[in-house]
């Protein structure tokens, strides 16, 4: 099978390196030529484009069995409400909308951010996304739609990724807030931390793709209990000795539990 991965972080790198051991032709793709030596260490090929480009999408997925797009906006371009309209449109709406129109099998790694806080007892697959205006749910919406709009088009929602040694830990995060952002984040105080390690990630693309799986699938660890980011980051800032985060709830994630079973039923399992 011949694969394309728009997007190569953490979670494309190690889809890459699952499908290239498995004896599939990756083709990867990053926005920086600096960073093409280190993909061809997992992928066939390597491609240096964004995904808003047409002509360079449509030239590498040419003849390819699947797209999967695991692009992610900058994080230093996502705490500031005014920055994440122009760097989310192009990252994911616009990355999502150019797959759409050049391939018939496109997977997109969505968040669990299009479900705002969440209604009801429990947030599944059936839950409605949130109507919220701001750059992070609806530009995610936005592409989950793009992608959804075709006939063999996925949807895999997923938590905060962790896990890789060049992921900043959360005492780091927290440590960068307060000095870069003076402790103020966009998040929510009563939100469920929940998170994904990058190897189940890229492990539930992969069960989607090989498994012809269409619609949309909750990839969210969902057997342990997760504690809201207030207590997490509260119980970081009291033992590193810093003041508690301002949580400024302008991006929403749910507060009530999340369901992946629908993706379990599947047979997929989480393994970290």
């Amino acid at each position: 099978m011949r694969y394309v991965i728009i997007g190569c972080g953490n979670v494309g790198m190690e889809l890459a390196r699952r499908w290239t051991a498995a004896g599939h032709q990756v083709t990867g793709t990053t926005t920086t030529a600096g960073r093409v030596e280190e993909l061809q260490e997992v992928c066939s090929d390597v491609a240096v484009l964004r995904g808003s480009d047409r002509a360079a999408v449509e030239r590498v997925s040419s003849g390819a069995d699947a797209v999967v797009l695991t692009v992610s906006p900058r994080l230093s371009r996502s705490f500031d409400a005014a920055q994440r309209v122009a760097e989310y449109a192009d990252t994911l709406t616009a990355s999502a909308r150019t797959a759409a129109e050049v391939h018939p099998r496109v997977v997109f790694t969505s968040s669990a951010s299009v479900y705002g806080a969440g209604t009801g007892d429990v947030v599944d697959e059936n839950t409605p996304v949130t109507g919220d205006s701001d750059a992070s749910p609806r530009n995610f919406a936005e592409a989950e739609a793009a992608v959804l709009a075709t006939a063999g088009g996925a949807v895999v929602r997923i938590p905060d990724v962790y896990g890789h040694p060049r992921d900043m830990d959360y005492p780091t995060r927290v440590k960068m807030a307060h000095e870069m952002l003076g402790g103020s984040v966009p998040f929510s105080a009563d939100a469920l931390l929940y998170r994904i390690d990058y190897r189940d990630a890229a492990a539930a693309l992969d069960f989607v793709v090989s498994e012809g799986l269409t619609g949309i699938y909750n990839a969210v660890p969902d057997t342990v209990p997760p504690r809201t980011n207030e207590e997490v980051f509260g119980e970081i800032c009291a033992a590193e000795g810093w003041p508690p985060l301002t949580f400024r709830g302008e991006i929403k994630t749910p507060t009530v539990p999340v369901s992946s079973a629908k993706l379990r039923a599947e047979g997929f399992t989480f393994a970290h």
